[in-house]
């Protein structure tokens, strides 16, 4: 079953002799709870796709599908509720609140849409993510390799259609870097969470369903790791 879909996806920044095609009318799907890693050289336009998928960063043209749902057809309004409930985004550097705790931070997503939080679903991610201890705890008071996991928990607390993950591994150490991305597979395995994660690491690349490789903001390689 289809997740997403994008079509004739591009980004366009400049004008004239100074434009620059960030991405280069791309298109491709993803099926529900599929791993997919996108790779390719620094300036090949991965962060910036990920963003325009993540309804962060407009297109300059194509359509993004999300759960049938074009998200760039929708209104600023309404594509902020659809990327606060149906998305979850988890970045290099945490994005974490610094005044916020550890439960607060996670549980951010559904305060912010006026929700309950479900008290024994947290309980069960902090359980997961190896939080219970650390729940009451600011993030200058936890370790990179914890504060990455708030981010995580941030980004599953909803139960979004898709987690999308910007070089989650990009600024920890090698024993981190290893416990993150196991984290992320067992929500993708468990859960069934589609998971399409921008890494410079060939081998947590090779770790997913598919690979995707971005050439001057083209799709150079797309090839299936594991059927």
């Amino acid at each position: 079953m289809e997740i997403m879909r994008v079509e004739n996806l591009s980004k366009v920044y400049g004008k004239g002799d100074t434009q620059v095609k960030a991405i280069d009318n791309i298109s491709f799907s993803v099926k529900k709870g599929e791993f997919v890693a996108i790779i390719g050289p620094s300036g090949s336009g991965k962060s910036t796709m990920l963003h325009i998928l993540g309804g962060v960063d407009r297109p300059t043209s194509g359509k993004v599908m999300i759960d049938n749902t074009d998200i760039y057809g929708l209104n600023e309004t309404k594509l902020a509720i659809f990327r606060r409930r149906q998305i979850g985004l988890i970045y290099q550097f945490y994005n974490l609140i610094p005044i916020l705790n550890v439960e607060e931070n996670m549980t951010l997503p559904l305060l912010l849409d006026n929700r309950r939080v479900d008290k024994k679903k947290l309980n069960d991610l902090l359980d997961t993510l190896g939080l219970a201890k650390r729940q009451q705890h600011l993030p200058n008071e936890l370790s990179g390799g914890q504060q990455q996991r708030v981010s995580i928990g941030r980004a599953l607390i909803n139960q979004p259609a898709i987690v999308l993950a910007d070089e989650p591994t990009g600024n920890l150490d090698s024993q981190n870097s290893k416990e993150i991305v196991e984290l992320l597979k067992l929500s993708n395995k468990y859960f069934n969470q589609t998971l399409i994660m921008i890494t410079h690491d060939p081998q947590i690349a090779l770790q997913a369903d598919r690979m995707i490789t971005l050439q001057d903001g083209r799709i150079s390689k797309d090839e299936v790791i594991r059927p």
